[in-house]
């Protein structure tokens, strides 16, 4: 249990960004699934759509420190070569 006051409110703030962090990871998942369900689908406009927003999504999560900006990039990739193999099936 932390005694000092710099140690109690730094408990806090990490109660805070723990929760801020979770909410984007979970905001992500969300666009990346519509983005998955478009897919299934087949449709290919709006999983465009999906996926202009969805790499938005990832980026801003990636700018925050959420997660790693290589892991966005390799997910933005992989979404990017499921969305053209729809356009090209």
């Amino acid at each position: 249990m932390a005694h000092s006051s710099s140690a109690k409110k730094r408990i806090r703030q990490n109660e805070s960004h723990r929760s801020r962090n979770r909410w984007r990871l979970r905001t992500m998942r969300e666009s990346i699934k519509a983005f998955e369900e478009k897919l299934a689908a087949g449709d290919a406009s709006g999983a465009a759509e999906c996926y202009r927003a969805c790499s938005a999504v990832i980026d801003r999560t990636a700018q925050k420190g959420v997660i790693h900006r290589n892991q966005a990039a390799r997910r933005k990739s992989r979404l990017s070569a499921r969305l053209k193999a729809l356009k090209n099936a």
